[in-house]
């Protein structure tokens, strides 16, 4: 007869309240242990005397995904987290003046682009477009959504000669640009190369999914306490299943014996009984100390990390007019940027993400607003000394949104993380974006979602596959629950 002891899931981000919320969904006892004192992980939170910030992804696509995941508790994702689709869903600004705007549906979208770079461009566009719906229906079922724990998982050939035939296996600028002629629109289609630690030039064409998630597939935002509402409303549901969750404290060990997970271990030196485990953290820190014996993977030898970024978060005692929600400010300069934080150092001429959560009006008192700044760089692999480095960059920033048309921002209320800040909050290499995924740390080669030596196991987040975003992570945390259920089955 299977053991049923209690399932511990350590930490309580999207990934591990993923698997919560479906075990508890499906019967199983499910007890969550959170080292802080809220729910989120790096989807966390922060204040600033009245103003209060999103620490964590910015950017909500597929909330089908999130649907399914309330859906497996019997609850209904817009009862308990309402989202509006954005419109436009980015802002993209060229250093020539000229923008663009992503908008829903691909008419209207076409005529953005025939606005910005003529019929031909448009009429490429929509071949385009086409092509990037052909690439996602190829890799969503067989590489996404699925479970790459196992290696007999990549033994696909319909779909990998689907997607080769497609142009998945060239580099992603180069998929792009046989489609495209005009520059602007190939950095629109190939910016998202940096949401996977990489350059365009590096990229597999593969990654050309992440446009169409967004640029297609449009980008949500809860209708009221930011980002970090999703993983208030997942800790509730989750809660209400039956899930238990303990917040500040912190899980030390996973205990085993011969069987595989008997226990894991906390800082308050209690012990609880699991028959199975998700570690859903920081993996490499979870290697550590946490994770007992055995449990090391191959993949992890010699991890490569993604970039990180410095984000500047302002108080405003304004609001600003007709700004959208999100603003990419692309610079002159494009491979020089790329080519910098490969070789560790800043970028000459960045590339920014400003976001303007206009609609999240708790977040600052009436009439004001908050202002968060992203800027990609090295992460602390670089060799920079960012006690130096970090006020250089705060003041070039500050300089480029006054030019940009923010104002002197000076004397704003500001948060700044930066990769030292980062770290503090238990990153490893100073990076919120984990492991990038270049071809080495892809699907089968990403960190594996079960250890191999160690029964009951299990792991979740953007350090398994399918990786770094929203809807990856819910994905991982699926696949860790629907590996523990058919165990127990």
């Amino acid at each position: 007869m299977v053991r049923r002891a209690p399932v511990v899931v350590v930490g309580a981000g999207l990934g591990g309240l993923a698997a919560a919320i479906r075990l508890a969904g499906a019967g199983r006892e499910v007890t969550v242990i959170e080292a802080q004192d809220v729910p989120g992980g790096c989807c966390g939170t922060a204040n600033l005397g009245p103003y209060r910030f999103d620490t964590g992804p910015s950017v909500l696509t597929m909330p089908g995904v999130l649907a399914d995941t309330f859906a497996a508790a019997n609850e209904d994702l817009e009862s308990w987290l309402p989202l509006r689709r954005l419109d436009p869903y980015y802002r993209l600004e060229y250093h020539d003046g000229s923008h663009l705007d992503v908008v829903a549906g691909e008419d209207a979208m076409a005529e953005q682009v025939r606005a910005l770079a003529g019929a031909a461009e448009a009429e490429r566009y929509r071949r385009f477009r086409r092509l990037l719906g052909e690439m996602f229906d190829a890799e969503w079922p067989s590489f996404i959504d699925r479970d790459m724990t196992r290696l007999r998982a990549l033994a696909q050939p319909y779909a990998l000669s689907r997607l080769a035939a497609l142009g998945g296996f060239r580099r992603l600028d180069r998929l792009v640009r046989r489609h495209l002629t005009d520059d602007r629109l190939i950095r629109a289609h190939t910016f998202q190369a940096l949401y996977v630690g990489l350059s365009p030039r590096q990229a597999l064409g593969i990654y050309a999914v992440v446009a169409h998630m967004d640029t297609v597939g449009g980008v949500y935002f809860p209708r009221e306490g930011g980002m970090h509402a999703i993983p208030r409303a997942m800790a509730a549901v989750a809660e209400k299943a039956g899930a238990s969750i303990r917040y500040g404290v912190r899980a030390t060990k996973i205990e085993t014996d011969a069987s595989g997970v008997v226990a894991v271990r906390l800082d308050t030196g209690e012990l609880l009984p699991a028959s199975e485990a998700v570690v859903a953290c920081d993996l490499p820190q979870a290697h550590a100390g946490l994770l007992p014996p055995g449990a090391g993977d191959w993949r992890l030898r010699r991890p490569k990390y993604s970039p990180s970024c410095l984000v500047l978060q302002f108080g405003l005692d304004h609001r600003l007019t007709g700004q959208a929600h999100h603003t990419l400010h692309f610079g002159k300069e494009w491979e020089s940027t790329f080519t910098a934080l490969a070789a560790g150092r800043p970028q000459p001429d960045p590339n920014l993400l400003i976001t303007y959560p206009d609609s999240d009006l708790d977040a600052a008192p009436d009439g004001h607003a908050t202002l968060t700044v992203l800027e990609p760089t090295a992460n602390l692999l670089g060799g920079e000394s960012w006690d130096r480095l970090t006020p250089r960059l705060e003041e070039r920033l500050l300089r480029r949104l006054a030019d940009l048309g923010y104002g002197d921002l000076t004397s704003a209320p500001r948060l700044t993380l930066d990769p030292p800040a980062w770290k503090r909050r238990g990153h490893s290499a100073g990076t919120p974006f984990a492991l990038d995924h270049r071809f080495t740390q892809t699907a089968w080669f990403r960190p594996a979602g079960a250890a191999r030596r160690v029964p009951g196991l299990h792991f979740a987040g953007m350090y398994t596959a399918p990786g770094v975003g929203v809807p990856p992570v819910l994905i991982s945390g699926r696949l860790a629950s629907e590996r523990i259920l058919e165990t127990s089955r």
